[in-house]
């Protein structure tokens, strides 16, 4: 028997391709890209969240602990937009959330 609540406790996810630079990629033993199953709305800050939980040695190398900003030497690309700056809670593009482009997060490159 079907319940008229059932409809309303689905929450819809989106299938998002991550690229992790090549440090987090070894810490967390995959590829250079993964695919996640993010709940909406997909936001970066879901992405990291879901990215996090599914990987909990990246915890603490992405955003830190205590205040949950990015860290420094690390940049964040959708759609060829630096996002880095941006709210973490703002809805990422829409080609990120229907996976036909990657959310990017790369290491920044110094030099002098």
């Amino acid at each position: 028997m079907s319940s008229p609540l059932t409809g309303s406790l689905c929450v819809s996810a989106s299938s998002i391709r991550v690229e992790l630079p090549y440090h987090l990629r070894t810490l967390a033993g995959v590829g250079a890209e993964v695919s996640l199953e993010v709940a909406s709305p997909v936001t970066l800050a879901r992405v990291l969240d879901t990215l996090e939980a599914r990987y909990p040695m990246l915890r603490g190398t992405i955003r830190e602990f205590e205040t949950g900003k990015r860290r420094p030497f690390l940049r964040f690309f959708a759609c060829e937009q630096d996002l880095s700056h941006e709210e973490m809670d703002i809805p990422l593009p829409a080609a990120v959330i229907e996976a036909r482009e990657p959310l990017l997060i790369v290491g920044a490159i110094a030099g002098g």
